[in-house]
């Protein structure tokens, strides 16, 4: 979603993902200009393909390599969006820091910002309208990866740190 709305805003938007269907639903479903595939490439080589000019807003929700790889290429006064890094949540050296910053050196003076979402309550009601308008104005394309029964929960969750599902991974208990 960050993605679509960094489009509707007039961005050129390139997208990381780790599937190639996603990699498809974003350039076009999704209108992004480009979607890159961190599986199937050398990940800092194909940043720089796409993003010529380097990288001027990144929006953090990975971690790890993928982050490395973006952060090879951010240019002057770039600006970095924290909100997540789950490539990290689990690693076995307890590595959870936003890897990276040691690369970000004072000549590029990038702004790197951790943002939590409750921490905007008083915006929720405007935001809602936006998001809402702009799905129902086909302006923001989502999918959701529906499993059934409480019994696939603990699945649903783990493939949410390997990317099998696509969109949001919803459970669904009962048809009611």
């Amino acid at each position: 979603v960050a993605g679509q709305i960094a489009r509707i805003a007039g961005c050129r938007v390139v997208g990381i993902t780790g599937r190639n269907e996603k990699a498809d639903w974003l350039t076009g479903d999704c209108g992004f200009d480009a979607a890159l595939n961190y599986r199937t490439s050398d990940l800092s080589a194909a940043v720089a393909d796409a993003c010529p000019r380097g990288v001027d807003l990144y929006f953090e929700n990975v971690g790890g390599p993928v982050t490395d790889a973006v952060m090879d290429h951010l240019v002057d006064h770039s600006r970095v969006a924290v909100c997540g890094k789950i490539a990290l949540y689990n690693a076995e050296n307890g590595d959870d820091r936003l890897r990276g910053p040691r690369r970000l050196h004072q000549r590029t003076r990038t702004r790197v910002e951790g943002f939590i979402v409750s921490d905007h309550v008083d915006r929720f009601d405007h935001i809602d309208a936006r998001l809402r308008r702009w799905v129902e104005d086909d302006r923001i394309q989502y999918r959701e990866t529906v499993t059934d029964g409480i019994e696939t929960a603990s699945d649903a969750f783990l493939g949410l740190f390997d990317g099998t599902n696509v969109g949001k991974q919803l459970v669904r208990i009962d048809d009611n």
